[in-house]
């Protein structure tokens, strides 16, 4: 939904305007003092004196266009206004009012009318229970609630599905100094929606980064939309999504349920739309205004600049925390800052300038200057507080201010400043601020170096696509062929409760996916013969519809080296199955023993928002117990796969730790690739499918085992 024509009405009229509320008299008060420039109608159904102006009855006594109606009339009469309002040509309204679908079926019912009525009449509504808006760039300013002075106009775009924190976020970012071109309460949803105003803030020029605090992705399909619009834009998105502690399992019967909950996906998804996810309200604004500030960011190799070892040591154990590299200052850097930098300091990265800088106010920006022309680096950390108190001669702060912002405007690199600890900015360094062109500092090292591994990641993200859009393709990356009508058609012929090893290795088999080989047999003999055809040792499994994990009820045997091992396996595993409830026909399963190698899992489960995830990750008996797994929601190609087993704790396990074989880590992304792929094409009706394990042994890649379970 547009709501352009939302956010930048030329006239606004508040409806249910009274001195009684304190919504009616905050609002009426932010658009006269925060630069509103058009009209502003007050309505009240007994008319008379409100606020100490001259109130309307109703709408219909305005004169002239009325371009956004700010609703404040209790919850019964709110149609009503609507109405009117839309018989006037009204198309745009804030609903502050609560009462609705928040509270119940009945306030769901009233809601419903509303949000009907507006889609046949064509109208935009924010809310209701909402406080409205504060679009800074414009000066437009509808809000329920005080607005702390000054009102920083900036390049942030604050998106809120809660009213109560809005105001709270809006005093920190101000406390800061971080600048919002747009905040929005968003209240219920109704019709206007968190992708809409997405949308509206990727095409805003006075935007440069989005600020998320999420109860929910209503929407998964259109918020990735807006997502990918956004970082194909270069506008960062960061979100602080709530709800994590919830963790959700998709089904009984495969490990892969255990490992995806709905926090996970989120995680994952939000990784793929290059969405910074955050932790806290500071760091959500704070990463947000770096952002805003430096946009990408070349690579993860920073060099500090500091006066302070102590933090120097800090900054050193949180950026091996955030996945960045201080690495070894060039010699040429070494010579320089050796010029600089007293003889009792110590050059190198992180960088102690020492406390010499407070005899030598030019030691700090020379040491900028110097390191800032290493090659060696990306991007450069300088830990620089704000001044808090003015001297009795300022003049002195503003011109050192004033150099190294001169400094840092010419830096061939992008210079990030970081606070020490987290402090409100003062009027006194805000003017510093200001007037000496000093780019923005975020607070504390904490959550600075939080920022700014959020902006190298994001920064990775967004070549990544930029890359993608253009048809570059990663040299390695490996082309998926598209599952075979007939695969699919076999696959889904029988697409109900759970299928056993030897049928969805079958159907895997079918799409091309590498499975090893096995035969179902019903009787000892049967078992035997099979084993000799495919040469001792072997494996006999328990096979029958509906059984899941066959280990967990003894129905595995490995290593049989004879005939008589196989008879006893056999006669012991379908013992164990015939003891299952509701086991069907009973049988066993014989394979070649496979050894050596990587077990991996790969599997796919159906998330209810967000649809088919895989997760891939160290498989076999430990799945469960060691939780390595990366996950990444479908669609994904080989390249993508390939990205996430790099995200694997036990990765050096497939790259050959202690002299094994290494994995052939495309040959893995592309089986793995392909089985999404095969899932992807079996429709609506599967729950999951899951591989475990899959053997990875050098370029020889194989399913050992393999379970689908349909939905219902």
């Amino acid at each position: 939904m547009p709501v352009g024509e939302l956010f930048n009405p030329r006239s606004i009229a508040l409806v249910g305007a009274t001195d009684k509320s304190g919504w009616s008299i905050s609002t009426l008060t932010n658009l006269r003092t925060h630069g509103f420039r058009g009209p502003v109608h007050l309505v009240n159904p007994r008319g008379g004196v409100v606020h100490g102006e001259q109130a309307f009855r109703g709408l219909s006594d305005i004169p002239g266009q009325v371009d956004l109606a700010y609703v404040m009339v209790p919850t019964t009469a709110v149609l009503s206004v609507l109405r009117e309002g839309a018989k006037l040509g009204i198309r745009h309204y804030v609903i502050l009012t609560a009462g609705f679908g928040e509270t119940g079926p009945e306030g769901a019912a009233l809601e419903a009318e509303i949000v009907g009525f507006a889609r046949e009449n064509d109208l935009t509504v924010l809310g209701p229970n909402g406080n409205g808006f504060i679009n800074a760039a414009a000066d437009v300013t509808p809000y329920g609630l005080p607005i702390p002075s000054p009102l920083l106009r900036g390049s942030v775009g604050v998106v809120l599905q809660s009213g109560a924190l809005a105001s709270s976020v809006l005093g920190f970012a101000q406390a800061r100094n971080v600048g919002i071109s747009l905040l929005t309460s968003m209240g219920n949803e109704s019709l206007v929606t968190v992708t809409d105003v997405i949308d509206y803030l990727v095409d805003d020029p006075a935007t440069r980064a989005i600020a998320l605090f999420l109860e929910s992705v209503r929407d998964p399909a259109a918020f990735s939309r807006a997502a990918r619009r956004a970082l194909l834009a270069g506008k960062p998105i960061v979100a602080l999504k709530i709800g994590r502690s919830r963790l959700a399992s998709r089904t009984a019967q495969a490990h892969t349920g255990a490992l995806v909950g709905d926090d996970n996906v989120i995680d994952a998804a939000f990784r793929q739309l290059g969405v910074v996810r955050v932790r806290s309200l500071e760091d959500l604004i704070i990463t947000a205004g770096l952002l805003a500030e430096v946009g990408p960011l070349p690579g993860p190799r920073i060099g500090v600049v500091t006066p302070s070892g102590g933090a120097s040591e800090i900054i050193a154990d949180r950026a091996e925390d955030e996945g960045l590299e201080l690495p070894a200052f060039a010699p040429q850097t070494v010579a320089r800052l050796r010029e600089i930098v007293p003889a009792f300091g110590t050059v190198q990265n992180p960088l102690d300038v020492t406390g010499y800088v407070l005899i030598d106010r030019t030691l700090l920006g020379r040491a900028l200057e110097a390191v800032t022309a290493d090659p060696g680096v990306d991007a450069v950390m300088l830990l620089s507080d704000l001044p808090r108190l003015a001297p009795p001669d300022p003049a002195p702060v503003y011109a050192t201010f004033a150099a190294s912002a001169k400094r840092m405007a010419e830096a061939p690199m992008p210079v990030v400043v970081v606070s020490n600890v987290l402090t409100d900015v003062t009027e006194f360094g805000r003017s510093v601020q200001r007037e000496a062109g000093f780019p923005y500092v975020a607070g504390g090292i904490e959550h600075g170096m939080h920022a700014i591994g959020a902006a190298v990641r994001w920064s990775r993200a967004y070549r990544a696509a930029l890359e993608a859009a253009n048809g570059a393709v990663p040299a390695k990356a490996v082309a998926i062929t598209p599952v075979s009508a007939p695969a699919v058609e076999a696959a889904v012929e029988a697409g109900t409760g759970v299928w056993a090893e030897h049928r969805a290795a079958a159907r895997l088999s079918s799409a091309g996916i590498p499975v090893v080989p096995g035969e179902l047999v019903h009787d000892e003999e049967s078992a035997v013969a099979a084993a000799v055809g495919f040469g001792y040792p072997v494996v006999l499994k328990a096979a029958a519809e509906g059984l899941g994990h066959k280990s967990d009820i003894g129905g595995v045997r490995l290593g049989l080296s004879d005939a008589r091992d196989v008879e006893r396996a056999y006669r012991e595993v379908v013992a164990a199955a015939a003891a299952v409830p509701g086991a069907g026909r009973v049988g066993a399963l014989v394979q070649p023993q496979r050894g050596g190698g990587v077990e991996l899992l790969a599997g796919v489960v159906r998330d209810p928002a967000w649809g088919l995830t895989l997760a891939v990750g160290l498989g076999g008996i430990w799945v469960e117990a060691l939780r390595d797994t990366a996950l990444r929601v479908l669609p994904v190609d080989a390249a993508e796969v390939r990205r996430a087993l790099d995200e694997l704790r036990g990765t050096a396990l497939l790259r050959g730790a202690r002299g094994t074989e290494p994995a052939d880590l495309d040959a893995v992304a592309e089986v793995v690739a392909r089985v999404a792929a095969f899932a992807e094409s079996l429709g609506d009706d599967l729950e999951s499918l899951e591989i475990n394990p899959l053997l990875v042994r050098g370029s020889h890649v194989e399913a050992l085992d393999a379970l689908i379970t349909w939905r219902g």
